[in-house]
């Protein structure tokens, strides 16, 4: 094969989807509670989010970001009315817009608190991209071995200890960087508490607090964000996944102050924010905006917690049970990777959250009946399937 071996691949080829379910080679139906890494919300072949596709497919596909994509300035419109934030910049990818972040943070300072060698305050467990800054800012050693010497800058802390982070300003500290739940780092989301207390410091302090929202955003917790679940208001956020449903697309979105920040020669992309990419966009949020989705997702997740529930109480490899929304980890008291191997053969599609946790990131059209299906093979498969397998 020409491919780097980059992947473990499942020996499984998908050739259709449509809403929660895919098909392979062979014919065989699947459930989709992984959702591409939680990227299609709502759905394989959605209608309006394909027509969008298709129509603006026969227009045009690419122009530079040296002339004027009025379809840029909607979508950000909208970003900016859903976000309550001011300014949008777009990329491709969830590294792509934390990186950008980054820089956000970083000229910031420079400019505004004049810090020649700013810092940036980063958690265990987190999981912020592959780039050479994302994935020094990520909390997991493994990671980054083998690519060293990596950029300097960054202060990881215990995930939810403020006094860790108290400990770790200073007067170099730029800003917070955290996932509200981290999905990588086995579904954990953070305490409120924590939350509302590193919200007041950063402020206190006249530190940036960036919210990585790349899974939690665009509906997955219920909100349009996560943070709007707690109840804050960060400085600046970075969105991917969800937001192009599929089609690579990522996101800065910060409030007015920072706005300045990123002028003329500062930034760039050249894919990010084409016009396939906004048509996909748009029709993403609109059809969110519109269908009452939201409210539907809390319902949906209230109903997956019931269910998961029973699950704890009649599995002992259940040691416990994370949940914002229609994102879950499922910690087994057993390694992770038999069981998802056999889940999919199964016909239920999940993913690795670490080693010890299955995760459960389904489309936000899923069916209450979808999801008791997935439940009931979930309690099958975990009841019934050994180490080793």
């Amino acid at each position: 094969m020409s491919l780097f071996p980059t992947y473990k691949r499942h020996p499984v080829h998908f050739v259709d989807g449509e809403k929660a379910v895919l098909t392979d080679a062979q014919g065989k139906r699947y459930l989709d509670f992984g959702s591409g890494i939680g990227v299609t919300n709502l759905g394989h072949k959605h209608p309006r989010v394909l027509e969008a596709l298709m129509e603006q497919a026969r227009a045009v596909w690419h122009v530079s970001n040296l002339f004027e994509q009025p379809l840029q300035v909607k979508v950000a419109e909208k970003l900016c009315q859903i976000t309550g934030l001011d300014a949008v910049f777009f990329c491709n990818s969830g590294a792509e817009a934390n990186e950008a972040l980054i820089k956000l943070a970083r000229k910031w300072a420079k400019d505004a608190k004049i810090i020649h060698e700013p810092e940036i305050i980063t958690f265990t467990g987190s999981f912020h991209g592959r780039t050479l800054a994302t994935l020094t800012a990520t909390g997991q050693e493994k990671v980054k071995t083998g690519f060293d010497p990596l950029p300097p800058g960054f202060r990881t802390v215990p995930y939810g200890d403020m006094e860790a982070v108290k400990k770790a300003t200073r007067t170099t500290t730029a800003a917070v960087f955290l996932e509200l739940v981290q999905g990588e780092g086995g579904v954990r989301p953070a305490d409120p508490a924590f939350v509302r207390e590193l919200a007041d410091w950063c402020k206190e302090k006249e530190i940036l607090l960036m919210i990585d929202e790349v899974q939690t955003g665009i509906g997955r917790t219920g909100e349009w964000f996560a943070y709007q679940v707690y109840g804050i208001k960060p400085d600046a956020i970075s969105v991917a996944k969800g937001l192009g449903n599929g089609y690579p697309v990522g996101a800065v979105v910060a409030d007015s102050r920072l706005k300045p920040v990123l002028g003329p020669g500062t930034h760039g992309t050249t894919f990010g924010g084409n016009p396939l990419a906004m048509a996909v966009c748009d029709a993403v949020l609109t059809e969110i905006g519109q269908t009452g989705l939201l409210e539907q997702v809390r319902e949906k997740a209230e109903y997956l917690k019931k269910k998961l529930d029973d699950l704890v109480r009649s599995l002992p490899a259940v040691r416990e049970i994370r949940q914002k929304g229609l994102m879950v980890g499922i910690e087994l008291d057993e390694p992770a990777a038999p069981f998802i191997r056999q889940l999919l053969e199964n016909g239920l599609v999940v993913l690795p959250a670490g080693e010890k946790v299955l995760r459960l990131l389904p489309p936000l059209i899923v069916s209450e009946e979808e999801i008791g299906q997935a439940v009931s093979v979930l309690h099958q498969t975990l009841s019934q399937t050994k180490i080793g397998v």
